[in-house]
């Protein structure tokens, strides 16, 4: 398993982003990101490796596994690695943080997310691991 950027280099790489105007305009959703759209629609169980409270998320999309600390968030998104079993997205929140997510395809039901940033001016990073578990 990869390690973490470290978060100064992370913000760094979000200050970066976000005065990129071209960069930071990207949208994730799209013809890009061919692996979320293989995902099953429904609803996906998430559990955090660090034993923080599991989560259940409605997924429309696959998009939602991606801002899992922005949800509410208008944010935009750069696609960093766009492969047929893994994407990375880096994200700028204006006035809320920013994050890097990257998912990892197993199957169709199940996927391993490591995401990391900054969220209400603290840092965030986790591991999770999200499958399927019937419709919403």
């Amino acid at each position: 398993m990869k390690k973490f950027l470290a978060i100064p280099l992370l913000l760094a790489t979000g200050l970066l982003l976000a005065g990129n105007g071209a960069g930071a305009t990207s949208s994730a959703q799209g013809s890009e990101l061919a692996m979320l759209d293989g995902l099953r629609k429904g609803e996906w169980s998430l559990k955090f490796r660090d034993g923080a409270e599991p989560q259940k998320l409605c997924v429309r999309t696959g998009a939602e596994l991606l801002q899992l600390r922005h949800a509410k968030s208008k944010c935009s998104q750069y696609v960093v690695e766009d492969l047929v079993g893994k994407v990375t997205v880096q994200y700028t929140c204006t006035g809320s943080g920013f994050g890097r997510t990257s998912i990892r395809r197993e199957t169709s039901s199940l996927v391993q997310i490591e995401s990391q940033g900054i969220v209400e001016n603290a840092p965030f990073q986790f591991l999770a691991e999200a499958r399927y578990t019937g419709p919403c």
